[in-house]
């Protein structure tokens, strides 16, 4: 399970994890709002910025009836027709150089899905670090191939894929020369339930596929996300826009800046607190070891008096003989005069 790099950006366990603010098409078609949106996302601490490269035309065809109208009357994109909803949510080819000019002048990553094989030639074009294939297009074989071809990172979402099917599409991303992947549990509704997030697939799609691991979460929240850092996360994915009550194809299940901030912070605190597996004091507990409890003479004993049930107690602090040798002295005659609050210690008998 290699660890590598992003734009110069550490993805793996010796690392926080690598937070993503999806774009998306929070822009609501305007150039300016998009580059606040990066800004904003540098701003509050995401380490990258990711676009989806595509056009209605390589995602759909105009077509106003039947399969081509959204029926889900559960869907947030209920009674649209697939081909005016990519209309309005796509990114402008001619934008995406200048975002990520913008994203690099911020000290971020910019990046991004690509939708078909001419996304993939449009995104070399601009040297795009690295790639991302989103759950619908995981077993879209062909693209795999060309994308893991630009022998750069690949990140794969997989949602609704079966273990089979996201073998088959790590296999076709390996042979054809990916070697620096992760992959996304991925929960494909929008908003997600928590409830369906089944996070203990992360560390199977880690160990069975030996390689890093991590979440494109939908839920409402921050719970999900810095949940998964405890089961091996090591990247995270959140749609972002600058304010949900602004509207917009993905305002709904995204975050504001506020609790991007939040994401970033709260992931970082769960990647620390994880450590290495060690037992015993640490070095900041190492004063606490005073305040165990450990024997005491709690009343005075002459030369010669016994120890009993009655003058030799388990108490705090732990300066005393270990707990575990009470019985064993119980009978026992001290040499001296010991005084009450004296820390029991073999030299006393």
């Amino acid at each position: 399970m290699n660890e590598f790099s992003i734009a110069g950006r550490i993805i793996g366990r010796n690392a926080s994890p690598f937070v993503i603010a999806e774009m998306s098409g929070n822009h609501n078609h305007s150039i300016e709002r998009a580059m606040e949106i990066v800004d904003r996302a540098a701003e509050y601490g995401a380490h990258a910025i990711k676009l989806q490269t595509y056009t209605a035309d390589t995602m759909t065809i105009d077509v106003q009836q039947d399969e081509f109208v959204i029926s889900d009357k559960h869907s947030l994109w209920y009674g649209e027709n697939l081909y005016e909803l990519y209309q309005k949510a796509c990114t402008p080819l001619e934008w995406h150089e200048p975002i990520f000019n913008r994203a690099k002048e911020k000290g971020i990553v910019a990046f991004s899905s690509a939708f078909d094989a001419t996304a993939v030639d449009f995104l070399e074009s601009i040297d795009a670090p690295a790639y991302k294939i989103a759950s619908f297009e995981m077993t879209d074989v062909e693209l795999v191939a060309k994308v893991a071809a630009t022998g750069k990172p690949v990140i794969i979402s997989t949602g609704m894929a079966t273990l089979a099917e996201i073998d088959e599409t790590v296999r076709i991303a390996r042979q054809n020369g990916c070697r620096d992947l992760v992959l996304l549990r991925c929960t494909s509704s929008y908003p997600a339930d928590p409830a369906e997030a089944n996070l203990a697939s992360i560390p199977v799609l880690r160990d069975a596929f030996g390689c890093q691991v991590g979440i494109s979460d939908h839920t409402m929240g921050l719970a999900v996300p810095i949940a998964s850092v405890a089961l091996g996360a090591t990247v995270i994915e959140k749609h972002f826009t600058l304010a949900r009550a602004d509207g917009g194809v993905d305002s709904d299940f995204s975050l504001e800046p506020d609790e991007l901030r939040a994401l970033v912070r709260e992931s970082e605190l769960a990647w620390k607190a994880l450590g290495t597996p060690r037992f015993g004091a640490g070095d900041k507990e190492k004063t606490s070891l005073s305040h165990r409890r450990s024997l005491y003479i709690v009343k005075d004993v002459p030369a010669g008096g016994e120890l009993t049930e009655d003058n030799l107690r388990s108490i705090r602090p732990g300066l005393g003989l270990p707990v575990k040798y009470r019985q064993n002295l119980i009978g026992r005659t001290v040499k001296n005069d010991v005084k009450r609050g004296t820390p029991m210690s073999w030299g006393l008998l």
